[in-house]
């Protein structure tokens, strides 16, 4: 019965592993209960098999009140500001600058719907935006299982603006997007018309 119970646990902390490694944020541990179908028991014992997994690996489980994450370990602080360093160094380049764009002429965005403008996937692109402190990710208001990246202050001084409407075509670009937003929303519906 014990071995059982080990297996178990360790089967959990995988799920809380992998699930905290494709959220790359803090979760509740309410909602994370919930996600991998836990009580709040097994989710402690959970993270603790987790934690012991995760000595000398490089990666670290952080715990913070009622919130969960899994980020790199204090041992590798060094390696990672370099790799950081080096991001920085480079140019924002085309995807980067993409992104940049269709966050500022909407004023905020997630991933889904700059993918979507751009046709291609921009996790990476996010991701150099945010190191950068050029945009900002927070809980989308409409569906709280989405990240909405919002311009920062940062962004606008770095172009030179002081506010959105500022930017070269704005009106026409910003009509040009809503008509994108009104097809993907024709799309979406005839994709779930046609699975009923």
């Amino acid at each position: 019965m014990c071995g059982i119970l080990v297996v178990m646990s360790s089967s959990h902390s995988a799920l809380l592993q992998a699930v905290l490694f494709a959220a790359g944020e803090p979760l509740s541990k309410k909602r994370l209960a919930t996600l991998l179908e836990l009580s709040p028991e097994a989710l402690r014992d959970a993270a603790i098999g987790l934690q012991e997994h995760l000595k000398g690996s490089g990666l670290a489980l952080i715990e913070s009140g009622e919130e969960v994450e899994l980020r790199t370990a204090p041992e590798a602080a060094a390696a990672v500001e370099r790799l950081r360093q080096s991001e920085l160094s480079r140019d924002l380049g085309k995807a980067g600058l993409e992104a940049l764009a269709i966050i500022l002429y909407k004023n905020g965005a997630t991933r889904s719907e700059i993918d979507w403008v751009r046709g291609v996937n921009s996790t990476a692109a996010l991701r150099s935006l945010l190191l950068r402190g050029l945009v900002t990710r927070t809980e989308d208001e409409s569906d709280r299982r989405r990240a909405r990246y919002t311009p920062t202050i940062e962004a606008l001084a770095h172009l030179g603006i002081s506010h959105i409407s500022e930017l070269p075509n704005y009106e026409e670009l910003t009509s040009e997007l809503d008509q994108s937003d009104a097809l993907q929303a024709e799309a979406v519906h005839a994709v779930q018309e046609n699975g009923n």
